[in-house]
């Protein structure tokens, strides 16, 4: 923690506790769906999901960029489904 002032420890703190709440719960929605994960795992599988761009020669020069998100495994589908991720995911 780089912060001196109280205000800023404190905001720093909260923003620690908060980070801490969410992952709780999102494990907790993960177990109520049969995932039996530790926050630790269930963080890694989800950092494991991730974007791309591929760019492709356009008209004129100027390239063409595509995104999209790269394979995933099973389980990582699986928390793709159940957090609704692809409401933040790019088209296909």
């Amino acid at each position: 923690m780089h912060h001196w002032t109280s205000n800023h420890i404190r905001v720093h703190t909260f923003y620690c506790v908060l980070a801490l709440m969410i992952a709780h719960l999102m494990r907790r929605t993960a177990r109520q769906s049969g995932l039996h994960l530790s926050v630790r795992e269930l963080l890694a599988q989800l950092a494991g999901i991730e974007e791309t761009v591929l760019l492709y020669p356009g008209q004129r020069g100027r390239p063409k960029a595509r995104r999209m998100i790269t394979d995933r495994t099973d389980l990582q589908q699986q928390l793709f489904n159940l957090y609704e991720l692809h409401r933040w995911a790019p088209a296909s």
